[in-house]
C-alpha cells in the first residue's frame, strides 16, 4: 500500500482543513442583493404593466365611445372624433413603446449593479489598494499630517476628533516638546513656536 494511513482519513482530514463558511456568507449577500434587485426590477415590470393595462383599457373604452359616437354623429363629427382617436391612439401606443423601453433600460441597468456588485464584492467596501491611496493622497487633512511628520512633528486628536496636542522633536538637538494647543493663542504663535523647536 502506498499511504501510511486510510484514505478515508485522509479525505476527512482534507475536508475538515477547508474554510467555506466566508465564501458561504459572501455568496448569500450576492444573492440577498440579485433578490433585492429582482425584487425592484419585477415591481417596477409590474407597474409599467400595470400601465399598459390601464392604457389598452382607456384604448378599449375610448374605441367603443367612438364606435357609440359614429353612430349617433353625422359624418363630419365622426372625421374629427376618428382623428381624435387615432391621435390618442398614436399616443398610447407611443407610451406602450416608451414603457418597452424604460424596462429593457431597467434591464441594462439591472446587469450594470449585478457587475458593480461583483466589482464591490471583490474589491470590498473601500475599494482596491489603488482607490484606498488616491483617497489618501487627495485628503487635505492626511497631507498636512505627512508635512507634520516630515518635519518631526507627531499631531494627536482627542476624543472629538480635534488636534490638540503635538509632539516636536528635534533629532539635531536630541530635544522633545509636547504642545498642547489651546485657542486663546493665536496660529501665528504656535507656527512662530513650532519653527523656533524645530
Amino acid at each position: 500500500m502506498l499511504l501510511d494511513e486510510d484514505p478515508a482519513t485522509l479525505i476527512r482530514h482534507t475536508i475538515g482543513n477547508f474554510n467555506i463558511h466566508p465564501d458561504k456568507v459572501a455568496i448569500g449577500r450576492i444573492n440577498e442583493s440579485l433578490s433585492t434587485l429582482q425584487q425592484a426590477r419585477d415591481l417596477r415590470i409590474r407597474e409599467a404593466d400595470s400601465a399598459l393595462k390601464k392604457l389598452s383599457r382607456n384604448l378599449h373604452t375610448l374605441s367603443a365611445h367612438h364606435s357609440e359616437t359614429v353612430l349617433s354623429h353625422n359624418g363630419a363629427d365622426h372625421a374629427a372624433r376618428i382623428v381624435e382617436l387615432d391621435t390618442q391612439k398614436f399616443r398610447i401606443a407611443k407610451a406602450a413603446s416608451d414603457l418597452e423601453i424604460e424596462g429593457e433600460r431597467l434591464e441594462h441597468e439591472l446587469e450594470g449593479l449585478k457587475c458593480r456588485l461583483r466589482q464591490i464584492d471583490l474589491d470590498g467596501v473601500e475599494g482596491d489598494e489603488a482607490m484606498k491611496a488616491k483617497r489618501e493622497t487627495d485628503d487635505p487633512t492626511v497631507l498636512k499630517l505627512k508635512v507634520f511628520r516630515s518635519l518631526g512633528i507627531d499631531v494627536e486628536a482627542d476624543n472629538t476628533g480635534a488636534f490638540n496636542k503635538a509632539t516636536i522633536r528635534n533629532t539635531r538637538k536630541g530635544d522633545v516638546h509636547v504642545v498642547n494647543v489651546d485657542p486663546k493663542f493665536s496660529r501665528f504663535f504656535y507656527s512662530n513656536y513650532l519653527w523656533q523647536t524645530i
